[in-house]
């Protein structure tokens, strides 16, 4: 039996899985961090453009696009919405995978579901199942496969794939055809977000479109290469080196892979995150002030030295991408959120300047913990000769230190108010985290008004 094969009895035998209690409160967490970051995304200059090149695919359908009054069919749904929600880098991450699960399997399942009418509760059993799978590909193809390509776009179709076939009650050979398909259109190169351009939010979009059409067209009987993960010349073979295929099934059905999830605490590429954190522990615990800091020594792995590479950015992609300013911002405004890449920050004289007090090196211990570990060595030298260190081990908002509920919450509510209105922000999140029973339609009401 290939391994496709295997996942294809998983997901058949899920439909017959009761979830536990807190497995369905961690699927609707996510689920409202992808609210966030779909409602924060919806109204950018991507989004509108976006939205204008489908301009002759709206006005049909029954599933929502963010910042449309007009409806979609749902593979169109399932690009723009998985598409607009990467645009704002506050999207959910499974940290062993270099993966963001919500963009790809949210968006497809979302937009399948509403077009169904499904329930919130059979929604949430879909994205458990999308996640458990997808993230388990990205786990084992990694560290290699990061090197060159964007995991959210290419373990993203299968994520996409599994929540749809479960929504369709796909047989587990319908199943496999499913995840076979989409594996072949598994896509998004790094270099796409090694510069400022609109593509990176693209892939998953592709992702979630791509394994919603695989499950349709398995279901409508077309057929996938069982052996597309593991074969000669498959996805494997292709985009790393030396999966540890053994490890895919480890503890399958023993636990589920969504409650252990990151969420962004940072509007920002995650690979800053640890600097952020450390930097914060420091100025919180030593009451340091801006102006008192001399230089600032940060150790971190080599994600960060290439990806977080931007020093003085222009743009707010640049700055999202740049260690220096994201630091420097967190010590002059006091948070990293939206606020830090509005234009009058990007051009802040004090961030400019403490950016220059900052060096970044590769860490050999931090190198080391990549990727099970995101972590940095955080020193912080001030005016007086005083010298202050910080080792932070992981992320806050990583599942070994994660955000509460209500900083969940704070962080959606943040998000959405400016553009929807604290009451009905408020809404929102109290239906998503366990409110009264909807449809998705229903819920998809809520913030389908919304128009730019």
């Amino acid at each position: 039996m290939t391994l496709l094969q295997e996942f294809g009895k998983f997901i058949e035998a899920s439909y017959q899985t009761s979830f536990a209690p807190s497995t369905i409160h961690s699927a609707r967490r996510v689920l409202l961090d992808w609210h966030g970051a779909l409602i924060a995304g919806a109204d950018t200059d991507a989004a509108s453009k976006l939205r204008e090149a489908y301009l002759e695919e709206l006005g049909v359908g029954q599933c929502s696009i963010a910042g449309s009054h007009q409806k979609a069919f749902s593979r169109a749904a399932a690009f723009v919405n998985g598409t607009i929600s990467h645009i704002a880098e506050f999207d959910d991450i499974f940290r062993d995978g270099a993966y963001h699960p919500a963009c790809p399997t949210i968006s497809a399942a979302f937009a399948l579901a509403e077009s169904r009418n499904e329930s919130i509760e059979n929604l949430l059993a879909a994205i458990i199942v999308g996640y458990e799978v997808s993230t388990r590909i990205s786990k084992v193809i990694q560290p290699s496969h990061y090197q060159y390509f964007h995991t959210t776009g290419t373990a993203g179709v299968f994520g996409s794939a599994a929540a749809c076939a479960y929504l369709l009650k796909l047989n587990a050979s319908q199943a496999c055809d499913a995840l076979a398909t989409a594996g072949t259109f598994a896509s998004g190169l790094q270099q796409a977000f090694r510069s400022d351009s609109m593509t990176k939010p693209m892939h998953p979009g592709h992702a979630a479109e791509v394994g919603l059409n695989a499950a349709l067209t398995a279901q409508a009987g077309m057929t996938g290469t069982p052996d597309l993960l593991e074969g000669e010349a498959g996805f494997g073979a292709a985009l790393c080196e030396n999966p540890r295929w053994n490890e895919l099934f480890e503890g399958l059905g023993s636990g589920w892979n969504i409650e252990h999830m990151t969420f962004k605490n940072h509007g920002c590429c995650g690979h800053n995150f640890p600097a952020i954190d450390a930097v914060s522990h420091l100025l919180n615990a030593h009451a340091i002030e801006a102006e008192q800091i001399q230089k600032i020594r940060v150790g971190a792995y080599k994600a960060t030295n290439e990806v977080c590479r931007y020093i003085h950015p222009t743009t707010p992609f640049e700055a999202k991408f740049s260690l220096t300013y994201t630091v420097s911002a967190r010590i002059i405004l006091g948070r990293v959120r939206e606020r830090a890449f509005l234009e009058a920050a990007l051009k802040n004289p004090q961030i400019y300047a403490m950016e220059d007090k900052i060096e970044l090196s590769v860490d050999p211990e931090c190198a080391a913990k990549f990727p099970l570990h995101r972590s940095a060595k955080v020193e912080i030298e001030l005016n007086d000769g005083s010298i202050y260190t910080h080792h932070q081990h992981t992320r806050h908002g990583d599942p070994d230190e994660p955000l509460t509920d209500q900083e969940l919450t704070d962080k959606f509510l943040e998000l959405a108010e400016p553009r929807i209105g604290m009451q009905l922000a408020q809404t929102i999140s109290g239906e998503v985290l366990g409110g009264k029973s909807l449809s998705v339609r229903d819920l998809a009401k809520l913030w389908s008004k919304m128009s730019y």
